[in-house]
């Protein structure tokens, strides 16, 4: 059985042949079954999301091949890869029409796939989008006439994965979405990101900084330096590591000694 993603012997230069080059991916390759929920570590321009951005098609990678559900990818269109992939940022404010409410934020979404118009909401759409949002138990279902930009970061991200994952995405990237959350509604969207990935069956790919989280969520733990894959922990291995062992072997296994203090923090 083929894997579900494939990224094989991927490289990306950034500025090649100036004082400025830069290597962002270094023949790096990463396989993922369907369903896997995959956490990615690294440090400040290890390369992470030089990934994601190679897999939503931002860039032509110099070398390599990126594969989606036994469909070659490598060099498709960001917005048809779109359909296919959904994405959620750091930002709350990224990825939304602010001036338009959540019902039509949601009906953009989820007609993506559905049809070739703009809006088609009907009432069974509403209905749908009514109890979708009631599942985030944030209240949001009774404001769906809100305008997205009324709504705090929290719930703004929990409305965003809503949108990233509503029309059942073959792969959905979560790039450090909590980030800029504070701690107790960080916890709440990354319970509801546990929740609708699991129900879903989705495949996932998570970037962040907090190594107790990274071994918390999901089945699989990569980490990346210098755009290299370093550590790719599951089964047995990665239900026996702790944050401080992870630092040891990181450093084992790449050479290196992490610098960003939010990996340090144990």
């Amino acid at each position: 059985m083929s894997a579900h993603l494939v990224v094989s012997h991927l490289s990306k230069r950034f500025e090649a042949g100036t004082p400025n080059e830069k290597i962002a991916l270094d023949d790096f390759s990463l396989e993922a079954e369907k369903g896997d929920f995959i956490t990615i570590l690294g440090s400040n321009g290890a390369g992470k999301s030089t990934l994601f951005n190679a897999i939503l098609g931002k860039f032509l990678s110099d070398r390599g091949r990126i594969l989606l559900d036994g469909e070659d990818i490598t060099y498709v269109k960001e917005h048809k890869r779109a359909i296919n992939i959904g994405c959620l940022y750091q930002n709350p404010l990224r990825g939304t029409a602010p001036s338009m409410t959540i019902e039509e934020n949601l009906a953009m979404a989820y007609t993506r796939n559905a049809s070739k118009s703009f809006f088609a909401v009907n009432r069974r759409d509403s209905a749908h989008f009514r109890e979708l949002l009631a599942t985030l138990d944030l209240g949001l279902e009774d404001r769906m006439k809100t305008k997205m930009g009324l709504l705090s970061g929290g719930q703004r991200q929990a409305a965003s994965l809503l949108m990233a994952t509503i029309a059942k995405p073959k792969l959905l990237l979560l790039d450090e979405h909590t980030a800029a959350l504070d701690p107790a509604t960080s916890v709440k969207v990354l319970e509801i990101t546990r929740r609708i990935i699991a129900e879903n069956g989705l495949t996932a790919l998570m970037i962040t900084h907090d190594m107790s989280m990274a071994l918390d969520f999901g089945n699989r733990t990569v980490m990346m330096d210098a755009g290299r894959l370093v550590l790719d922990l599951r089964g047995q291995e990665r239900c026996d590591m702790t944050p401080l062992r992870l630092v040891e072997l990181f450093s084992d296994r790449s050479g290196n000694d992490l610098s960003d203090r939010t990996l340090l923090a144990l």
